[in-house]
């Protein structure tokens, strides 16, 4: 008989307690999921993370002292980081950006419902990201407006067509897996184009892979 899969590990911050507690009863209802810490501010959260070593922190951006995109930067900087999801009020693409670029691979507003917020947290534990609807549609349009995230650039132009199509998929949350049935190549294909592009973007994770994405349009 197969063992039951261990649930996905989660720390919980936010700064407001009705907030903080409301969440953790859902994630405490949801299935494959397990919550082992909780934290008040980014401080904390960093402190409570190093300690429990989770699998995701699902944090809030704005949080007193340090915030939530500096608590993302500093787990995410630590020898075994979670994956983190940010659940917020913010979806401007200026808050959605710094986070992706912090590390953050998930990020969702605060009118989730609960089996979507279990969907990202699991997702992430994954190594996917998961956008909010809502969230990608600023991006894209921020993307494509005058004023918003700049046009594909010099560095588009040395991505192979491959490349290009890999890192539009991995843009809108799919693992290699899913990216390899999509364009019909291997796992390891995909592995080595994901790589290729991490070098040649000079970003660090499959995040900034993300952010940089949509930073240039190609999304």
């Amino acid at each position: 008989m197969a063992e039951p899969e261990r649930p996905v590990r989660v720390v919980v911050a936010d700064d407001q307690t009705v907030v903080r507690d409301g969440v953790c009863l859902m994630l405490r209802l949801a299935e494959g999921v397990e919550v082992v810490g909780t934290a008040a501010d980014g401080a904390e959260a960093v402190e409570v993370v190093a300690a429990t070593v989770p699998d995701v922190l699902l944090v809030d951006l704005r949080m007193p002292g340090v915030d939530g995109v500096e608590a993302t930067r500093r787990v995410r900087a630590l020898e075994r980081p979670p994956a983190v999801v940010v659940l917020t009020t913010f979806d401007d693409e200026t808050s959605v950006l710094a986070a992706l670029r912090a590390g953050a691979l998930g990020y969702l507003t605060k009118d989730a419902d609960a089996p979507a917020i279990a969907d990202a947290i699991r997702s992430a534990a994954a190594g996917r990201s998961l956008l909010d609807a809502g969230v990608q549609a600023r991006l894209v349009a921020a993307a494509g407006s005058p004023g918003g995230a700049p046009a594909p650039g010099p560095a588009v132009e040395g991505l192979t067509p491959r490349e290009v199509e890999v890192l539009r998929l991995v843009a809108r949350g799919a693992a290699n897996r899913e990216v390899a049935r999509e364009l019909v190549l291997s796992e390891a294909t995909v592995k080595t184009h994901v790589n290729h592009l991490l070098a040649k973007l000079a970003v660090r994770d499959r995040a900034q892979l993300v952010a940089w994405a949509y930073q240039h349009g190609v999304v």
